[in-house]
């Protein structure tokens, strides 16, 4: 559905600016502070995901008395438990009481040297165990999940999986979440440019740290690591995946058309009409389950959401919102 539920000022209704500026370093030093002054505690785990894989997070506890629940938290491609999302609703979460554990996807943060393999968005098993993992090692009356543009992808795979996992979800949040790959990629070769090239800079900068700690991965070598976004993602996946093709390495992740249909688990997923990498004719196209409610709104840019000059996000407390809601709420 359409709504009105977000309208920040005129000077930022600039869907680049809202990007540019909720993903910004002053929202990053912001989402520190704020987590800081819950005076949670934060532990750094490792997680087994089977298969000989190991997965990183926090675990954050609030302070006084027993948590209301935990929520897992997933960030997008090359971010990290560190992000500012991840840390300005961590913060928000815990200011209701519930503790949460910021999950890094393999390679991601400071989690390159757990695993051989490089990451992909694939890798949807090794994230489905993690988080039964976690549910078991730190028991809650009640477990939710959210995450943001891929990560918001993954939580609401990891949803569909869950009821067949043993994995209790009470519900899921997603924000901006990757639905259709293809046209996703097909709106960073086509736009202005900046996405495609941040994304370039830091997949390289994260691929370049894996060689340096796995000299013999042969296929990271200069020429490979000096192609862009499409052709090195073609690369890798023909290469070194059994998806054969680029279009099969994108049908193992899509959500688009009526794969949402089947989910049982209560769900919500908010997204700006304005996104200049989520394509919001895709959600247009959605066939979603009697469980699961969109909300489109008209400004927000990609993950920006960014209410006023004071930095304060709308994505942090819906994510909260929605996760806190009791079933039926």
């Amino acid at each position: 559905m359409r709504s009105t539920v977000f309208d920040p000022p005129r000077w930022l209704r600039n869907a680049h600016v809202q990007t540019i500026v909720g993903t910004s370093t002053l929202r990053r030093r912001i989402g520190e502070r704020r987590l800081a002054a819950q005076c949670a505690t934060t532990t750094p785990r490792i997680i087994d995901a089977g298969e000989g894989v190991r997965l990183s997070g926090l675990h954050d506890v609030p302070r006084g008395g027993a948590p209301k629940g935990l929520a897992l938290l997933l960030h997008g491609w090359e971010g990290s438990v560190d992000s500012s999302y991840m840390r300005l609703t961590a913060a928000e979460l815990l200011a209701r009481g519930w503790s949460t554990f910021r999950l890094n996807f393999r390679d991601h943060g400071d989690s390159h040297h757990l695993n051989e393999d490089i990451f992909h968005s694939g890798r949807i098993d090794e994230v489905v165990r993690a988080a039964v993992q976690v549910a078991r090692r730190f028991p809650a009356d009640r477990t939710v999940a959210a995450g943001y543009s891929l990560g918001g992808n993954f939580a609401l795979r990891l949803a569909l999986r869950a009821p067949a996992e043993g994995l209790a979800l009470e519900r899921v949040a997603a924000v901006c979440p990757v639905l259709d790959p293809a046209r996703t990629m097909d709106a960073m070769d086509r736009g202005v440019g900046l996405y495609r090239r941040y994304f370039e800079r830091k997949w390289r900068s994260s691929l370049l740290r894996k060689r340096a700690l796995y000299p013999h991965l042969s296929h990271l070598d200069d020429g490979t690591l000096g192609r862009r976004l499409r052709e090195l993602t073609r690369a890798l996946v023909e290469g070194h995946t059994d998806y054969g093709t680029l279009d099969g390495y994108f049908d193992r992740y899509t959500l688009a058309g009526d794969r949402l249909a089947a989910l049982e688990v209560p769900a919500a997923i908010l997204t700006a009409a304005d996104d200049p990498v989520i394509p919001v004719a895709d959600f247009d196209r959605l066939v979603l389950a009697p469980g699961t409610r969109l909300t489109v709104t008209a400004h927000g840019g990609h993950c920006g959401f960014v209410r006023n000059a004071r930095l304060d996000g709308f994505a942090e407390q819906w994510v909260a919102d929605v996760l806190d809601a009791r079933d039926g709420a």
